[in-house]
Order: C-alpha cells, then structure tokens, then sequence
C-alpha cells in the first residue's frame, strides 16, 4: 500500500487532503483511482488507512477508514552526525540512515573534509537531502519524515550533540570492543541518542579531543578501517537490533 505525509492540517474529522507534489505522484505516475487504499502519516507518529475518495487537478481527498497501525519507529531517537563525504556519497547515507530508523541527520564539516559547502550551495544541497529523507521514509514505512539539519561546523555540532542523551564517536584508537559494547549497552528506550561519523579523512586528534571535553564516548566499530559511508550505516544497525529486540 502507497504512503504518503501530509500537515496535521490536512487531516479532517473524517477525511484527509492532500496536496503539492503527491497530487501528480497519484494521479499522473501511480494512475490510482477512487476507492483505492492509501496509507497517509502526519509525519508525527500516526498512520491512517484510507480510502481515496476525489482526484482534483490539485488535490487528493481520502477518507479515514482507521487510525494508527503497526509502530515502526524505534523506541529511542537516533541522531547521525555527518562529516560531509565526497561526490554524492552523502545521499546514499541519507537514505540509509532513514531505512535504519534515525530521527535526524546532522551533516558536519569538520576540518579534513574536501567538500566545502558556500551558504548558497548549503541551502540547495539541504533541500535536496531532506527530498531523499521524505522518499526513504515512504518506501521504508516510516511514520515521521527525519530531518536533515542545515550543515554545522564542528563547534555547533558539538554543541547540538550535548543535548542528547548520550553520544558515541568511532574512532580507530577507541578501547576494545568490550568497551563499547558496554557502552552501547547504557541505550535505552525513550533515550536520544547520537552517533559522529567522521569523513574520508578521518577526525584530527583536536577534534576527538573536543568531543571527549563535551562527554562524548570515543567507540570501536572492529578491527578493520571502514569507508565513512559504511561507518555511520554499522553503528546504526547495531543500535537498531538492540532497540528491536
């Protein structure tokens, strides 16, 4: 069955409207028609079944036949901070990071980053990226569309992370396994969480040094070096099985 978010504004007392872009999805590429079944979240955590109802040039209207169903949202919220990779590397994290349940991604550009976004760039790249997440979360079944946060520099991501609950930073001279499985143990439902993936280059030893003055926890991921790519999608797969089960 087809997801699709919209505003709690659009959900009625009886009906759901939808509008923007999902009109010609539904009309013009899934072709779908009244009395067809549509799953519709307000991005919040609630699903609705529905019925389609009316086809306009601008808008869909759906009937609610139910509220809420199966929750496939993690029980604690995952937050993955991003040092920005190279070429186009950061929208298949996006994707996968949504798949793997995080709430939000946090690109960051830290000192050994090529990429150097100018305020212009950022904005664009930004909605692009949020454009990824909303897509992930539809095919994945999510009921909220995770944000991606404008970029921030190290300092402010440091600053944003403090928030959390906890915070977890792979790094190749972290103690032993055993540790941070301890560590990863301390997750609990309800908790914020946040995992720091550092890019190509890895982080400089200033920068790990100013995470562990913020209290965040330096962790192992194994023996072997993995690509920034792959780093971010590990610990979240972890985190996801243990929040699971």
């Amino acid at each position: 069955m087809y997801r699709f978010f919209v505003q709690p504004t659009a959900i009625k007392e009886q009906y759901i409207e939808i509008t923007g872009n999902d009109v010609n999805h539904i009309r013009n590429v899934l072709r779908m028609k009244p009395g067809e079944e549509i799953l519709v979240s307000d991005g919040q955590g609630k699903d609705f079944s529905c019925v389609i109802q009316q086809i306009e040039a601008d808008r869909v209207t759906a009937q609610i036949a139910d509220v809420e169903g199966e929750n496939r949202e993690l029980s604690a919220s995952l937050y993955l901070f991003q040092a920005l990779p190279k070429g186009d590397k950061m929208e298949l994290i996006i994707q996968k990071a949504v798949e793997l349940g995080a709430c939000e991604i946090i690109p960051v550009e830290t000192k050994r980053c090529v990429v150097k976004l100018d305020a212009k760039k950022a904005q664009s790249k930004t909605a692009r990226w949020n454009s990824i997440a909303e897509s992930a979360a539809k095919q994945s079944k999510r009921q909220i569309i995770p944000r991606v946060h404008p970029v921030l520099g190290w300092k402010e991501a440091l600053k944003y992370a403090a928030g959390l609950d906890l915070c977890f930073i792979p790094y190749e001279e972290a103690e032993d396994m055993r540790h941070t499985k301890e560590l990863f143990a301390q997750v609990q439902a309800g908790m914020s969480v946040g995992i720091m993936i550092g890019p190509e280059g890895g982080f400089c030893e200033s920068e790990i040094a100013a995470a562990k003055e913020a209290g965040i926890y330096p962790v192992t991921l194994g023996r072997r070096i993995l690509r920034t790519e792959t780093a971010g999608m590990m610990a979240l797969s972890v985190l996801m099985y243990q929040l699971e089960t």
